[in-house]
């Protein structure tokens, strides 16, 4: 039986740009940018959890759970990340960032769909139309990674998912719609999408 695949929505971050949480804004009036983008991992996901911090209590959406950060050598999202990787370490993990209003559900069927077809599995992201690199908060992090992404880090004194993606030689995912994976970090940025 092979590997199943869970989502991770993360919000453990303090928005400080935008004023205001951007998982619980709504760019349509209706569901929040948490819901939303736990509602697209329920999509491609047989389970999907909700990564944030333990002073951070959201609703979980229905069907989520979530899951607090625990792993105190890491910081800033790799903690979300490598917390739900030790939660349930048999699984590999498709990880979103909640700030990316023009994600579909096709994006990440064809992420999901170059990871399985892959000879074994790798860690996995798209490529930035803006620099090259890889997007990590739009990533396929398999089960077993989490060892090793956690000594880089501890090695390189730094817990950037994009700086491991990079040395780890992530492999990456031409995106067919440039702005999908923009995300809105400011208030100015969402007055300008929601307009």
């Amino acid at each position: 039986m092979s590997t199943e695949i869970y989502g991770l929505v993360l919000v453990g971050g303090e928005s400080r740009r935008m004023g205001s949480d951007k998982a619980l804004l709504s760019y349509d009036g209706k569901a929040t940018q948490l819901e939303r983008t736990a509602a697209l991992l329920q999509s491609v996901c047989p389970r999907v959890f909700i990564s944030q911090r333990e002073e951070q209590p959201f609703p979980t959406p229905e069907g989520t759970e979530a899951i607090f950060d625990h792993v105190e050598e890491a910081r800033g999202p790799l903690r979300g990340i490598l917390s739900a990787m030790h939660a349930h370490p048999d699984a590999h993990w498709l990880v979103l960032a909640c700030d990316l209003p023009n994600l579909t559900s096709a994006a990440l069927e064809k992420l999901i769909g170059e990871f399985q077809a892959a000879p074994t599995s790798e860690l996995t992201a798209y490529r930035s139309t803006h620099d090259g690199l890889p997007e990590p908060l739009c990533a396929l992090y398999p089960s077993g990674s989490d060892a090793g992404l956690l000594e880089l880090s501890k090695e390189l004194g730094k817990s950037c998912p994009r700086k491991l993606l990079i040395i780890k030689e992530a492999a990456l995912v031409d995106q067919d719609d440039p702005r999908c994976l923009d995300n809105i970090n400011t208030a100015e940025e969402f007055k300008e999408l929601t307009q």
